[in-house]
């Protein structure tokens, strides 16, 4: 073993570390690995930079904005809200109906985008066959994660080891060649959930909510959750009041009285009697510092009673309690959860700046079945955080386009698009047809043809250019374009060779089926621990090694490490997937691992039964 092979083994192993950790951004953990790749010496920083470059790394950049196309124009929504119509209240049928709905999104969009848009649905529809949200949640997963192996798009590692055959001369999988061996893991994996699975899964969340239309949620519900019925009041501003002229900011009163403004609307008899535009009637003022309060405006107030009382009294006027799911027509709320690499978790209220950034405030904050109201500004969110927000329809819409940094959980009108959005659903689909024809034929390079759908996408309307650059998720981008050089200074150094060697040393006497169960259990493992698309990055060159070493089809082993790359089914946070359904499931550590660890043996026997017989050796 040569200097900068053991050099490039000890910066494996500390990013390694640092993935498992979950101390560090995984994107910032790539880039430290590049660095210290060119730092070492070990190479050039062209040889680093060369992943910012690579064909994968664009072809995932454009699936995220032709994914972001079909949820923007309410495509993936309506298919959501069909399955809430045709389920019935049969736990088999719910879930096999949710597990085959699910994996047909994963087919073509993200996994994490397909359980943001089904969540709210799934709950939904588990309330009203009043059954356990925990019975279905964990099958809304795991079927994300198998739906992905269906197409060539439907998670990165497929793509991964496509784009490397293609790196070494040879025909790379077509779009349709994992759909034989996804589609027999998604019958495996929803037939043990209704035969074994669904027995195993806890009942620990409640079974039973809102309830309704899964495209809707009751105020009042939400209301009651967060326990706003005794901590809302209204107080008119007379005439000639010294707060008329006055704004929030020079008030000040979530800082002296521990009491929010909800809203400044005008007080309706004054509308009556001429003494307002009528134009103002049920509209609530835009919020902020330098909002200026006028004689007549009504305040709707957020604080506990006694805190109310003491600023009612220090102006001079009367607070009356009134419901608080009667808001001015131009105001909603939305309840969201950040998923487990949110840039919203860590810094204060105050910092994130939600009113100055997106026009809305946060309300309350549920958090271990407590609802915290005060202190809001100076409170760091948490993950398993659910929070409470309110604003206009138009601020709404811009905070549901944070999908990296926010799940809406519940709305009053759930999976809303805009009436022009909608009318560019049958464009969106139309391109995304087109795509899958023209990748299936060969007619163009992967990352070509997906190129030019998201160009496609953004030309038609479908989404603009700034939608089109926030359903990317950057920090993927980073990461896979980070530690791509990381296989590049195994090769080049011999760590590869080294690998390989121990690994057909270790399994390869018992011949390449044996080779085939080595690379899944290794990449399986290492899949619990660190990204799948990382995962598949360090191992697919290894396999392809391996394959020639033993004199084998590479094929079969590739298509192994994607499969096995997939099944991040073993820990809350092994999947961003599994940790999104793990707060609203009421989950533990153990239901994944029980569950999942089963699943990844049946994978694994059905990867070594079916694989071969579609990939020989």
């Amino acid at each position: 073993m040569t200097g900068d092979t053991l050099t490039v083994f000890l910066i494996l192993a500390a990013t390694i570390a640092l993935f498992v950790s979950d101390r560090v951004r995984l994107d910032l953990v790539a880039l430290m690995s590049a660095s210290a790749l060119v730092l070492t010496g070990v190479l050039t920083p062209n040889q680093a930079l060369a992943g910012f470059s690579d064909s994968l790394v664009i072809t995932i950049a454009g699936l995220f904005v032709v994914s972001g196309a079909l949820f923007q124009t309410g495509v993936a929504v309506r298919l959501g809200t069909w399955l809430g119509r045709v389920a019935g209240s049969s736990q088999t049928r719910l879930t096999l109906l949710v597990m085959a709905v699910t994996a047909l999104l994963s087919g073509v969009m993200s996994s994490t985008g397909t359980v943001a848009v089904m969540l709210p649905v799934v709950v939904t529809l588990a309330w009203r066959a009043k059954i356990s949200p925990s019975k279905l949640l964990i099958p809304l997963a795991f079927a994300s994660l198998l739906g992905g192996m269906l197409t060539l798009i439907g998670t990165p590692p497929n793509i991964v080891v496509s784009e490397y055959l293609a790196g070494q001369g040879l025909t790379p999988f077509g779009f349709y060649a994992f759909t034989p061996v996804g589609g027999v893991m998604v019958a495996v994996g929803a037939l043990f959930m209704v035969v074994v699975g669904r027995r195993w899964l806890p009942s620990r969340a409640p079974a039973e909510g809102a309830g309704g239309d899964a495209t809707r949620i009751d105020a009042g519900e939400l209301a009651e959750r967060y326990e706003l019925r005794a901590h809302v009041f209204r107080m008119r501003v007379p005439d000639d009041h010294p707060l008329v002229g006055a704004t929030l900011g020079e008030l000040r009163w979530p800082e002296r009285f521990r009491v929010q403004v909800l809203a400044v609307d005008v007080d309706p008899a004054a509308v009556r009697a001429h003494h307002r535009s009528r134009r103002d009637l049920d509209h609530s003022k835009p919020l902020a510092a330098g909002t200026t309060l006028e004689h007549d405006d009504r305040l709707l107030l957020h604080g506990h009673a006694a805190a109310v009382a003491e600023l009612a009294a220090a102006v001079g006027l009367v607070a009356e309690p009134v419901d608080p799911t009667v808001l001015p027509g131009n105001l909603c709320v939305v309840e969201v959860l950040p998923p487990p690499r949110s840039r919203w978790l860590g810094p204060t209220l105050r910092e994130l700046a939600f009113r100055e950034r997106f026009g809305v405030q946060v309300v309350a904050v549920q958090r271990g079945g407590a609802t915290i109201t005060e202190g809001l500004a100076e409170l760091r969110l948490r993950f398993g955080d659910t929070v409470l927000m309110q604003g206009p329809r138009a601020a709404i819409e811009r905070l549901k386009r944070e999908r990296g940094d926010a799940v809406v959980l519940a709305e009053p009108d759930a999976g809303s698009v805009s009436a022009r959005a909608a009318r560019r659903a049958p464009v969106a689909i139309a391109v995304m047809i087109a795509m899958l024809v023209v990748m299936t034929a060969g007619w163009l390079p992967t990352v070509l043809a997906v190129g030019l759908a998201a160009i496609a996408m953004i030309v038609t309307g479908c989404l603009s250019m700034e939608e089109a650059y926030r359903t990317i998720n950057w920090q993927s981008i980073v990461l896979i374009a980070g530690i791509l050089p990381m296989a590049t200074a195994l090769q080049v150094t011999g760590g590869m060779q080294l690998v390989v060697d121990a690994l057909v040393a270790a399994v390869g006497p018992y011949g390449p089926m044996a080779l085939l169960a080595g690379l899944f259990l290794l990449t399986s493992l290492a899949s619990q621990v660190i990204s799948n698309t990382a995962t598949a990055v360090l191992l697919t060159p290894i396999a392809f090694q391996a394959g020639l070493d033993l004199g084998v089809s590479p094929y079969p082993l590739l298509m192994g490490v994607a499969i096995a790359a997939s099944t991040a089914f073993a820990t809350p946070v092994a999947s961003p997937v599994n940790t999104l359904v793990l707060s609203a499931g009421q989950y533990r550590f153990g239901d994944f691992l029980r569950v999942g660890v089963a699943l990844q043996l049946l994978v694994l026997v059905a990867t070594l039964l079916v694989v071969p017989l579609l990939f020989p050796w």
